[in-house]
């Protein structure tokens, strides 16, 4: 099963057709330091961007496999190959797997956008003279009669496994995950009525990464706007039936984290620009509220929240789902409001990344920052979830469906606060329904 790693793989799957493919890159191995034994966590964390805010130079870490793994120090001296992950036959899934029901009163409708951006030409792929983009949408339906959407093609599911280097499961298993929105169906609500939330994935994550939590805040009266941020996932396919690898996994410059999110934040200002503009490219943009936008990212995506923020003051409250930061926020501060959550091992302050206690002091408006104790880092996306269905054992002291239910819960309290000015105790204090999820002191370095 796969999970998002912040770093690009040692070789790429190529590129389009229309657009070549690249030589691979040879010679790369798991990112560890002679002498150092790491787990399955340790191995998803070195995945992830490095807390010094850039990645190193010559390309970051290998292909981390999902089963846990020991690797002991002579990994570091032994001959360069990427590590992956093979299930053994009896945990193959019995059945299909499944997104949790919506937890909200409306039915869910999705549609998906093609969008492309002639003002720029792509960041990772000179050859392309604009910047291409897939986008889901989802949003209160009003009927529950029609099509169900499909989770991914069965030609992203084995790219997505092949580049995360997952063996042992049907090569299409995740094309057949059951979601519960239903394709095209006629959305529900008056004009300017709906809030809007924009979700941005991890890095080699496609956009369906985050459809759980899409699905559910759809169902409680939100538009969803899923971004495809184009060369930086394993597999996203257009409506032409070009099928785009991971581009920028190639890249080796010290900068890329900067790059990326300065890229990610452009896109969802052209996003926002075609949802909300005069002439909306959805057909139903007219229900949006263009004074009611927010944004939500895993990982990368997260530090990618931040950014977008800086850069487009449309976009009033955000969330960060345990990403490493890269954007610099002015001394001046953020003064908009912000969560970070996040895994306890990683994100408690004074923990393995320090650019969450960097940039709380900076962050001047509302803000809570909230750890879950037994997550790991897919626990914010669907991938922890569709691991546990599928046989995978992420390391976690968390189920995979415990930790969806929490990711929902809080993040629909932060909008619904923020966004619709509903009071959410939930986000004051400790809740004993969810004793796993801390308050943080950054002061004094304590989590309660």
């Amino acid at each position: 099963m796969p999970y998002e790693r912040s770093h690009p793989i040692p070789h790429a799957e190529g590129l389009t057709e229309r657009y070549g493919a690249r030589p691979p890159v040879t010679g790369g191995r798991p990112n560890i330091r002679p002498g150092r034994v790491i787990g399955l966590a340790g191995l998803i964390r070195a995945g992830r961007p490095t807390p010094r805010n850039r990645f190193p130079r010559g390309g970051p870490a290998a292909v981390a496999g999902l089963l846990a793994l020991m690797v002991s120090a002579a990994c570091a001296s032994a001959p360069a190959s990427p590590v992956s992950a093979s299930a053994p036959a009896s945990t193959a899934p019995a059945s299909a797997p499944y997104l949790p029901e919506p937890t909200g009163p409306h039915p869910v409708g999705t549609t998906s956008l093609y969008l492309k951006d002639v003002s720029r030409p792509d960041p990772w792929v000179p050859e392309a003279k604009a910047r291409e983009l897939m986008v889901s949408l989802w949003y209160p339906a009003r009927s529950r009669g029609g099509r169900r959407a499909h989770y991914v093609t069965p030609k992203e599911s084995q790219l997505i496994l092949e580049g995360k280097g997952v063996t042992g499961v049907p090569s299409d298993v995740l094309s057949r995950t059951r979601t519960h929105a239903l394709s095209d169906a006629k959305p529900v609500g008056g004009r300017h009525r709906l809030p809007l939330v924009v979700l941005s994935p991890g890095f080699t994550d496609p956009r369906s990464s985050l459809t759980g939590l899409a699905e559910d805040l759809a169902s409680r009266g939100y538009v969803v706007a899923g971004i495809d941020h184009t060369y930086e996932n394993f597999a996203m396919t257009f409506p032409d039936g070009r099928v785009t690898t991971c581009g920028a996994c190639e890249i080796t410059t010290d900068d890329f984290g900067e790059k990326a999110v300065e890229s990610r934040a452009a896109d969802v200002s052209f996003v926002l620009d075609e949802l909300t503009g005069p002439h909306p490219k959805w057909k139903s943009g007219i229900l949006i509220d263009p004074s009611r936008i927010a944004m939500a990212g895993s990982s990368l995506g997260g530090a990618s929240t931040i950014e977008a923020m800086l850069k487009d003051s449309r976009v009033r409250a955000g969330i960060d789902l345990d990403g490493t930061m890269f954007a610099t926020i002015p001394q001046k501060g953020l003064s908009r409001p912000f969560l970070l959550l996040g895994t306890q091992s990683q994100h408690s302050p004074g923990g393995e990344d320090p650019t969450w206690d960097r940039d709380w002091r900076l962050l001047t408006g509302w803000k809570r920052w909230l750890v879950v104790a037994g997550s790991v880092h897919p626990s914010f996306t669907d991938y922890h979830l569709l691991a546990d269905q599928i046989g995978f054992d992420l390391g976690a002291d968390l189920s995979g469906a415990r930790s969806m239910e929490i990711t929902r819960r809080y993040v629909r309290a932060f909008f619904d606060l923020h966004l619709r000015k509903r009071p959410q105790p939930l986000l004051e204090e400790p809740s004993a329904r969810y004793p796993e999820v801390d308050f943080c002191s950054p002061g004094t370095r304590t989590c309660r």
